[in-house]
């Protein structure tokens, strides 16, 4: 691996994803759960950003950072709808993997093989930071929020995605996903690392952001299909916009 420099960077989560990333794209093997989250995230995102239908390309333009950004499911997503994406995660094996894949859809997306800590250093900034199924692999939360929230520009938005921590979320997204259905490989998510979205607004709020939207995701296991719900129990995400200077 490069020399990666991140306090938040847990050894055992790179070597746990290195396993897994010639399956990215497999769209029936350990990661369909993401394909199918995708597709219903996209919808919301651009409902967020006021842009559904505007456009065939909504996201012209603007510069986006896909964070932790795996085999690039996502970040293939965002530039089909013209946005100027850089791609960044901390697992070698997935920034080849999605290179490989955009290359061969003939996708300019700008991958990287870096932490949140050092895009910060290169002083950058984006319109919209996605920040999706991230952290909850972190080693320290409250200091790679920080990180993400300082690469959103001056009225910019940053999306979250991730777990909420509680007994129901154990159950349904931990015990029932990886143990009982086998939807996610064992060992996907630790129950301590899972991270409550009210742990999460006092850290926006205080580097100047405002809450703009929430909302919960319910996974059918048999049928394959996802759903947007109001409770944000278990799997949730949410939208917030930098205030401008």
């Amino acid at each position: 691996m490069a020399n990666l420099q991140s306090v938040n960077i847990d050894p055992k989560e790179v070597a746990f994803y290195e396993k897994l990333a010639d399956t990215w794209w497999d769209l029936n093997g350990p990661f369909w759960p993401l394909h199918k989250l995708n597709a219903l995230r996209i919808e919301w995102i651009l409902t967020q950003l006021k842009t559904k239908n505007h456009k065939q390309q909504p996201l012209a333009g603007l510069k986006v950072l896909d964070i932790g950004c795996g085999g690039g499911i996502l970040s293939e997503s965002l530039a089909k709808l013209g946005a100027i994406v850089i791609a960044i995660d901390v697992v070698e094996k997935n920034i080849g993997v999605a290179k490989a894949h955009a290359k061969q859809n003939e996708l300019q997306i700008d991958y990287q093989l870096t932490s949140v800590e050092q895009m910060v250093e290169s002083n950058q900034q984006f319109d919209l930071v996605f920040n999706m199924e991230v952290v909850e692999h972190v080693a320290d939360v409250s200091s790679f929020i920080r990180s993400c929230n300082a690469l959103v520009k001056p009225h910019g938005t940053q999306f979250i995605a991730s777990i909420n921590r509680n007994w129901l979320a154990f159950f349904i997204a931990i015990f029932g996903a990886e143990y009982v259905t086998g939807l996610l490989p064992k060992g996907t998510h630790h129950y301590n690392k899972l991270v409550k979205p009210a742990e999460l607004f006092p850290l926006l709020y205080a580097d100047g952001f405002e809450l703009t939207a929430t909302t919960g995701v319910a996974v059918n296991p048999i049928k394959r299909s996802m759903k947007l719900i109001k409770p944000t129990w278990v799997n949730y995400m949410l939208a917030a916009q930098k205030i401008g200077e």
